[in-house]
């Protein structure tokens, strides 16, 4: 099968081995369309290796076809239009996954608006819901707010009624994450989001990729047992916490990844979209959010766009780019 092999930071589509399998429990699928996230980045810059027994192939979500089921799979079979997270591999003509990381396309989503899903939905809601546990009447403040976790973010804060504020690196970016449903925006280039976020009545949540240059700024603005969690490292893996804010006003610093985590775990996440998330997709209250797309040989501009900090949502690559 042909997939991307990274080679001194050079991504290069190529043949590769065939992969094994399926064994008992997984599928294999023929790949439509593949995911780019920022972890594939770090990835290719040496930062992120992927987790023991993972695939080195980059890719964290695809769209496909089922076309072989392992022993004791039940609910699929060959030809199942379907996407899925996953912990790698995702840059190739092929892939093969756990079931409880399978997902069906929502109804009236194709396979190119599906594989824009898996990995934005589960991180937003993994770390709205599940981590930052998210309570009524609550506050959110997004960073990276037109990112793809942060387009999907807006949404599910609109949907279940939670007002969001968010920062984004262009006025642009601000306007179309007002149009997905935020409450309020700052343009992290203005300086300081502190004031802003403090007037707009502070956040009881925060979802941060960015990190230690966050840190202190995001201590100010987190209300009352406030929850952080901290998904990303943009601005760095070191900062000052301020311990005494910490305790007086009972916050909670929180870390949290999604790739490592084991399948069954993963599988909670999604079983939880399905219910929740899937429904709002077919309706059209929630919608894919994509930018742009590029074949899968060209998935060097593909990260270079998104090393930009080009993209509003998602960004694709077209594998067999089928619909």
């Amino acid at each position: 099968m042909h997939a991307i092999a990274i080679e001194q930071k050079r991504l290069y589509w190529r043949d590769q081995p065939a992969l094994e399998g399926p064994a008992t429990g997984e599928v294999r699928l023929r790949v439509a369309w593949a995911g780019v996230n920022r972890a594939d980045l770090m990835q290719r810059a040496g930062h992120y290796p992927p987790p023991p027994g993972a695939s080195d192939i980059p890719g964290l979500e695809v769209s496909g076809t089922v076309t072989e089921v392992g022993p004791g799979v039940d609910g699929l079979r060959p030809g199942d239009r379907v996407c899925a997270l996953l912990a790698g591999g995702g840059y190739a003509e092929e892939v093969v996954v756990d079931t409880r990381q399978v997902l069906p396309l929502p109804e009236g989503l194709g396979l190119r608006e599906s594989a824009a899903l898996p990995e934005v939905f589960a991180t937003a809601w993994l770390n709205l819901f599940m981590e930052g546990q998210l309570a009524s009447g609550e506050r959110v403040l997004l960073h990276a707010g037109a990112s793809g976790v942060g387009t999907a973010a807006i949404q599910l804060c609109r949907a279940f009624g939670y007002p969001c504020f968010v920062t984004a690196g262009s006025d642009a970016k601000l306007a179309a994450c007002r149009e997905l449903g935020a409450n309020g925006a700052f343009n992290r280039h203005e300086g300081s989001f502190v004031d802003a976020v403090k007037a707009w009545g502070g956040a009881d949540v925060i979802l941060d990729p960015v990190g230690a240059s966050y840190l202190a700024d995001n201590q100010h603005v987190l209300n009352a047992d406030g929850r952080l969690v901290l998904i990303g490292l943009m601005g760095g893996r070191r900062g000052e916490l301020d311990l005494g804010r910490m305790l007086m006003k009972r916050q909670r610093l929180i870390g949290s990844t999604l790739r490592a985590k084991p399948p069954a775990a993963k599988g909670v996440i999604l079983n939880a979209l399905i219910e929740h998330v899937w429904p709002r997709l077919a309706s059209g209250e929630i919608r894919p959010l994509i930018d742009r797309s590029w074949p899968i040989d060209e998935a060097e501009a593909a990260h270079d766009h998104v090393e930009r900090d080009a993209n509003i949502g998602k960004v694709l690559l077209a594998v067999s780019g089928e619909g």
